[in-house]
């Protein structure tokens, strides 16, 4: 067994985000274990970029509202204790709503050191349209 040596905590790059995210990098796992576990603080209205995980990643909401909207234009809603995954290659962003902050546990799989394949891939920023786009609560 051995305790993990935290990281300070590191501001969200601008090319990654819009407004204001902090994470904590929890877990940064190794051969064989390639899981990857970040606490991530979003101000109210920032959020992700549009991008997509080569194995997929799982949100779970600890604290306000989180956005996590797909390429359909879907903008779903969760609320802290619930989970979210998105499958390998989807295109999709996450956040926080306008008038709160927003705290979630990030979950994702690296990829071997022989792949080919980027853990994340970063896209576009999300228009303030996208971002805005009716909500749903449907599971």
């Amino acid at each position: 067994m051995e305790f993990v040596q935290q990281q300070a905590t590191g501001k969200g790059p601008d090319d990654w985000f819009t407004g204001d995210v902090w994470f904590d990098v929890l877990h940064a796992g190794a051969e064989p274990s390639r899981i990857r576990a970040n606490m991530v603080r979003f101000a109210p209205g920032a959020r992700t970029a549009w991008h997509h995980h080569a194995v997929g990643q799982t949100l779970h909401v600890v604290a306000g509202i989180a956005l996590i909207g797909t390429r359909d234009g879907t903008v779903f809603e969760a609320h802290p204790g619930e989970t979210v995954t998105c499958p390998p290659g989807e295109e999709h962003w996450h956040g926080a709503a306008e008038d709160r902050f927003m705290q979630h546990l990030a979950l994702w799989d690296g990829t071997a050191p022989d792949d080919d394949l980027p853990e994340t891939t970063w896209l576009e920023h999300v228009t303030d349209e996208q971002y805005g786009a009716p909500r749903t609560r449907s599971h």
